[in-house]
């Protein structure tokens, strides 16, 4: 899979002739930089080593390929002769893909917001030869302007530094370097986690929650589907409507905001807005299949069809868009296309009325909020457009009156289907090709639990092609993972966010399709995982394994943003290999790892989403049933959709096939006792690890796990609730 590059990329695209060392990288990001005057290096031994023989600071630039700052930052400063001169004289230029090395990212991102009080990309550092930081931006414009230094004013006077007041910049860069070890390395065991931290989580959300437009914080606005995810434990566990009212607010207003893209499906990165209307246009992987995944669990949580059509909406763009020949997912779409940011996604009135015709158009206009004038005014200059944001014209100014009295939603999907094939012919956004362990096995997970919600079976085939190909194509001799794929070539030293993210992808490819293969799998990749980069001593999983480029420092990472960190889905893969397995050492090493990070939950709960997520399984009176038939059976089929007919987040579904060599040696579980009762499938359910008798009819095992998975355990009360 050769990367793509949009035909509006200009001068990011290589021009023969001129190219770098870049040129024979396979990172789209950095071969978007290869006809750069800048003599870039790739992160390498060879570029410090050259520093250090010539006495000369790094100049660490860190981005990725579908990041619009990144691509004016370059066309700005990195394709100018002046700057380029600058860079080459006095420095040695370091480019780095932050999705292709998030070990490097996660040390200077720390370095930039501990430095600058913020952070983001395109990230811009210096360093010592030895990769120690002393100074740190985010964007850098070429020339000063409105308070903020250029590259070319600031690149003489770092260099004017480095020769005159060297003393300083070393002492800076000790400082910064020694605050980072005790920032990014967690040691010592704390209090253990328990339900008082969901309650203290839950309580933060309150306060934080926008109760006018939904979501957390002011803009900008991210989806942040692990917080809603966590919220719909909470309200599983404890009844709280209000925990249920945040969850559907918020995903109710992405739907139908500008964040969510009505005519193609798929989540963007996020809304610059409070309101969700105006989205920076990326759209990410990893995105999709955390929304998907809210929205299934909404939908079971709920019953509301609108979330299971949103979920299978975000599915549709994922395999129509996303996905690689080879079955594999793809990372990323652009922000930028037609030579502007948003361009593939912007509509004008006349335009609509050009497609649709004036009765339509109409229709369209009131539906989706477009004017003449356009909605949105592109911040670089140009032009104005339309984001397409959903309004019930039932209350809109008039009441509706001026739409026909039929049912519009037929007509409005006519509509979407006709602005959909109309913008299929514009310029697309660069695809970003790479294929990334850890997001794909997000993708997995999120297509392997709509196989089960809305029982597609060709969601789980999707799935197992993409997990077959990262097992086949991605893994190292050793038996471990590759980060990245990319231009026929797996590369990089997976980190324990890949490991994390598979395993949790095939545990639920498991129980979309009991196939024991999925499971043999995520024990196998658990195994390598816990051998090479767990904490020992004081429990945890660093970010590399102990074979690994030794950098700065070797990281423990918990925190959960948009996407989990591989610590809380560590925590949770554990729990659940446990409980389906019958070894209680997956058991034993969770316990670790929730104390390991037991003083940083207390400090921000709700920072922990993901983590809080493995936490209520972890204090849930977990369900686990074993079903004993055939697969193709339909009263196994009965069985197995009695246990998904509800929101039911910790309960485990196993099938035991007497006619399929099953339970093999990996299994601690003893299943020689499970049979089925009178020539029919039958269900052995424990609860709390206490066994009931065996069931054979769907609709008693349902109210069965109906009963013990209601108000799972009591939680501390919630004074705001109150």
């Amino acid at each position: 899979m050769a990367p793509q590059v949009s035909p509006d990329s200009g001068s990011l695209q290589n021009r023969p002739g001129s190219l770098n060392r870049l040129s024979g990288e396979k990172s789209p990001y950095l071969s978007q930089h290869a006809g750069n005057p800048v003599d870039w290096y790739p992160w390498s031994e060879e570029a410090f080593c050259k520093a250090a023989k010539e006495d000369k600071p790094i100049f660490l630039s860190i981005g990725y390929a579908t990041c619009h700052w990144c691509h004016v930052m370059a066309h700005e400063s990195f394709e100018d002769a002046e700057v380029a001169r600058l860079l080459n004289e006095s420095f040695v230029s370091v480019k780095v893909d932050r999705e292709e090395r998030p070990d490097i990212d996660q040390i200077y991102m720390t370095a930039c917001q501990m430095m600058t009080g913020s952070g983001g990309w395109p990230l811009s550092l210096f360093l010592t030869p030895d990769k120690r930081p002393f100074f740190a931006a985010t964007y850098i414009p070429r020339t000063s302007r409105y308070g903020n230094t250029g590259m070319l004013e600031l690149l003489p006077r770092i260099a004017s530094l480095w020769r005159e007041r060297r003393n300083d910049l070393n002492a800076s860069a000790d400082q910064v370097s020694s605050t980072l070890i005790t920032s990014l390395v967690k040691s010592g065991s704390g209090p253990e986690p328990g339900s008082i931290n969901l309650t203290e989580a839950y309580e933060d959300l309150l306060l934080r929650f926008d109760p006018e437009y939904g979501g957390f914080g002011n803009a900008p606005k991210f989806p942040m589907p692990c917080l809603l995810m966590f919220l719909l434990r909470y309200w599983k566990r404890t009844g709280s409507e209000r925990a249920l009212n945040l969850v559907t607010k918020t995903l109710d207003a992405i739907r139908k905001g500008g964040i969510y893209d009505h005519i193609g499906g798929g989540v963007h990165r996020y809304s610059t807005d409070d309101k969700w209307r105006v989205p920076h246009f990326e759209k990410m992987l990893y995105d999709q299949a955390l929304c998907a995944m809210a929205y299934l669990e909404a939908f079971q949580a709920s019953g509301s069809p609108p979330y299971k059509e949103t979920a299978e909406e975000i599915i549709s763009y994922i395999l129509r868009d996303l996905q690689s020949p080879e079955g594999a997912f793809c990372a990323a779409e652009d922000a930028d296309s037609g030579g502007r940011e948003g361009g593939f996604y912007l509509w004008d009135a006349a335009e609509l009325t050009q497609l649709l015709g004036d009765r339509d158009a109409a229709l369209a206009k009131l539906v989706f909020n477009v004017t003449d004038e356009g909605n949105y005014t592109d911040p670089h200059g140009s032009g104005n457009g339309n984001v397409l944001y959903r309004t019930d014209f039932r209350n809109s100014p008039g009441g509706g009156s001026d739409v026909p009295s039929e049912d519009p939603g037929f007509r409005i999907e006519s509509i979407r289907r006709r602005l959909f094939a109309s913008r299929q012919n514009r310029p697309r956004p660069l695809r970003d090709t790479k294929v990334l362990a850890d997001w794909n096995g997000l993708a997995i997970a999120a297509l392997s639990k709509a196989a089960q919600v809305i029982k597609k079976p060709e969601y789980a085939a999707a799935a197992e092609r993409a997990a077959s190909f990262i097992l086949a194509k991605m893994r190292s001799p050793d038996g471990g993972l590759y980060h990245r794929f990319c231009c026929d070539e797996a590369a990089i030293d997976g980190f324990s966010d890949d490991y994390a993210g598979m395993i949790y992808g095939l545990i639920e490819l498991y129980e979309a399709t009991f196939d024991e293969r999925h499971l043999a799998s995520a024990l196998a990749l658990n195994t390598y995982l816990i051998r090479h980069f767990e904490d020992k001593e004081n429990g945890g999983f660093f970010k590399t394994s102990d074979t690994s480029e030794t950098l700065l420092v070797r990281t423990k990472e918990v925190y959960d943003g948009v996407v989990p960190s591989s610590n809380s889905l560590i925590f949770f893969n554990l729990l659940r290999l446990s409980r389906l397995t019958g070894n209680t050492d997956y058991e034993i090493t969770a316990s670790k790892l929730s104390r390991a990070f037991g003083n940083t939950l207390q400090e921000n709960p709700s920072a922990h989403s993901f983590f809080l997520i493995a936490l209520d399984y972890a204090t849930a009176n977990t369900t686990e049933v074993v079903i004993a038939g055939r697969q193709d059976d339909n009263s196994a089929r009965q069985m197995i959709d009695a246990c998904r007919s509800a929101y039911f987040p910790s309960l485990i579904v196993m099938l035991y096939d007497e006619e399929r060599l099953q339970m093999i040696s990996w299994h601690d579980r003893d299943m020689t006792g499970y049979r089925q009762i009178g020539g029919r499938a039958t269900a052995y359910v424990c609860t709390d690890k206490v066994c009931l008798e065996p069931i054979n009819d769907p609709e008693q095992l349902r109210k069965v796990v109906y009963k013990t998975s209601k108000n799972i355990r009591p939680t501390p009360d919630s004074p705001t609730e109150k």
